[in-house]
């Protein structure tokens, strides 16, 4: 007889704790339930977030409420065009005394870093991103030497039609598991925000609910949520259909589907769950594909077609 898989947490491990994250967060970052829950989704998949919006929407403000409430240590770093690789990941300065170079470390050796506006740097600083971000290591001087565990970058981009921003590569976008778009707060809460003249104090003064040996231990839970075949081919009929659109240029490449469901396990835990469902596929998927679909025409909405692709793939 086939045991069956159970669907439920029990209510012993790091479910609690992450439930309590995500209600904090909330009472800051108002309005936002949905947009917080992926970026929670997507340090638990151990990704990385890109946030696409104008200023003044509260990007980095989720950013720095995350590292607070998760007990993580946090640098930002604002991106500008005369930024350069080593004021990221630091420089070897020689000691004369000791006749010896001595590396010194720069911010990116955080287990949180905001990249504010990164589309506002060089490519050559926004590549020096992409070994960090894939490998979780920095190689400077001839020596690699390991990030923190865990390790979450947050990047913040500000519209393209803004002066001063290059347009990041699609190897860079890549690194990227999730986009979310924060947008302007509904009604309510923006008279929240007015009435209490904005939350920068409450977010310094937040509690840890978590630390990093709790967070490790959440992403090994994590990677134990069981995906049954059948959710695998609803994968692979989802690529598929994204190679075949008409409107896209190319689809989802096989990094992508790897992606899709470390998103979709973490979605599913956070639901309580210990078994990913199609449903916590379709709810990741247009935040793992906004940024990896390239559109033929540019005036189409990528949004729109990650829509079409999740209403006509069937589900086995």
């Amino acid at each position: 007889m086939t045991r069956a898989v159970p669907t439920v947490f029990q209510p012993a491990g790091s479910a609690e704790p992450v439930r309590r994250a995500l209600e904090q967060l909330d009472r800051v970052i108002l309005g936002k339930p949905g947009q917080v829950r992926l970026a929670v989704a997507c340090l638990l998949a151990r990704g990385h977030l890109l946030i696409e919006d104008q200023p003044g929407v509260g990007k980095t403000t989720l950013a720095h409420a995350l590292a607070r409430t998760l007990g993580l240590g946090f640098r930002r770093v604002q991106f500008t065009s005369d930024l350069l690789p080593a004021d990221l990941l630091g420089v070897s300065i020689w000691d004369a005394g000791a006749g010896v170079f001595r590396y010194h470390p720069g911010p990116i050796f955080s287990e949180v870093l905001l990249a504010d506006e990164i589309n506002r740097a060089t490519p050559r600083t926004q590549g020096a991103l992409l070994e960090a971000m894939e490998e979780r290591t920095v190689s400077e001087g001839g020596v690699t030497r390991p990030l923190p565990d865990p390790f979450f970058v947050i990047a913040t981009q500000n519209p393209a039609a803004f002066v001063g921003t290059s347009p990041l590569p699609e190897a860079q976008l890549d690194r990227f598991l999730l986009t979310v778009t924060l947008g302007y707060p509904d009604p309510r809460a923006e008279r929240t925000l007015l009435e209490t003249g904005g939350r920068g104090g409450a977010v310094r003064d937040l509690p840890a609910v978590l630390d990093a040996q709790a967070l490790l231990a959440a992403q090994r839970e994590v990677d134990a949520v069981h995906a049954a075949p059948a959710l695998l081919d609803y994968l692979q009929l989802l690529a598929r259909a994204s190679r075949e659109h008409p409107a896209l240029v190319a689809g989802l490449s096989p990094r992508a589907l790897l992606a899709l469901l470390a998103a979709a396990r973490a979605w599913a835990f956070l639901a309580g769950r210990s078994m990913a469902l199609p449903e916590d596929v379709q709810a990741v998927f247009p935040a793992l594909a906004a940024h990896r679909l390239p559109l033929r025409d540019p005036g189409a909405r990528i949004g729109d077609v990650t829509a079409r692709i999740l209403a006509e793939t069937p589900i086995p």
